[in-house]
């Protein structure tokens, strides 16, 4: 961080570095809600970025050690890191409470100890901690006032999750890691070591339209769940949900080609996605 760096900057830049689809989401916020957004979004990339960035096992968990003690010590009033610095001023407001923090860590400490799962109930679990959490998070943020968008938010996050599944198999595969269920492998008759070799098949594309469909099927039963009385202030998230589903619908259309690139939309899509979501409130 440069010494004439603010906290504030700093969250700034990391929150618009990454070039996530949430980031299109938050220019639309007021003022003080973009900061809380920006500040909770920078803390997830950092610890994400402990798992993506770091090859070495026990660095990334003493790491996220480290992380874990952060935020026990931020929320006694002892932030140190820039991001812990710009959030902490803002989490009381939001409802931001240190049992999310540690939930995201927790999550990303899963990915250092398994790198298949059995399962999808054991996948949702997964799912529960790195996204469900973070759109229950987002939700308050926002300006929640139901108690029933809790669930909207949740049942969001994972479907956002699966679709982050979906898009990056192949750069996950680089990694050694196949987050799509083994017994949906199996049901599919696709080998673990053909994904890990990136190779395509007519099975492969069948298991990730079997994907592809769960996934939107998610977008659906979330936005069902949403209560009209916060549906305005919820906003950010339908954003999010129409670049999504628009990337979701554009891997389809391109047969599943996942596996040797990174689908992605054009920022000035995102950017029209998330206008068009602002100005009509529909997806």
């Amino acid at each position: 961080m440069r010494p004439t760096n603010t906290p504030e900057t700093y969250v700034q830049e990391k929150a618009a570095a990454s070039g996530s689809s949430f980031y299109y989401a938050f220019l639309f916020l007021p003022k003080e809600r973009r900061a809380a957004i920006t500040a909770f979004y920078a803390f997830c990339r950092e610890i994400d970025d402990v798992v993506d960035e770091i090859s070495d096992t026990g660095v990334a968990r003493t790491k996220l050690a480290w992380w874990q003690g952060e935020v026990l010590k931020s929320y006694a009033g002892q932030p140190t890191h820039p991001v812990m610095r710009a959030l902490m001023p803002l989490a009381a407001t939001y409802g931001i409470e240190a049992r999310h923090l540690q939930a995201v860590i927790e999550g990303c400490q899963m990915d250092l100890e398994q790198n298949r799962y059995l399962d999808f109930p054991g996948l949702t679990r997964y799912c529960h901690l790195v996204a469900g959490i973070v759109g229950e998070v987002a939700a308050r943020i926002f300006g929640q006032t139901d108690e029933a968008t809790t669930a909207y938010a949740h049942k969001l996050g994972l479907a956002f999750q699966l679709t982050n599944i979906i898009r990056d198999v192949g750069e996950d595969a680089m990694r050694g890691r196949i987050y799509l269920p083994v017994n949906e492998l199996q049901q599919f008759d696709v080998k673990a070591h053909e994904i890990l070799k990136r190779q395509y098949s007519d099975r492969f594309t069948a298991l990730m339209q079997f994907q592809t469909e769960r996934a939107l099927a998610l977008y659906d039963e979330a936005l069902a769940l949403l209560p009209e009385a916060d549906r305005r202030a919820q906003k950010p998230g339908l954003m999010m949900a129409s670049i999504y589903r628009t990337l979701l619908r554009e891997i389809a259309a391109d047969n599943y080609q996942v596996l040797h690139q990174r689908v992605s939309l054009t920022p000035l899509r995102k950017f029209w996605l998330a206008w068009k979501t602002q100005a009509f409130g529909t997806i």
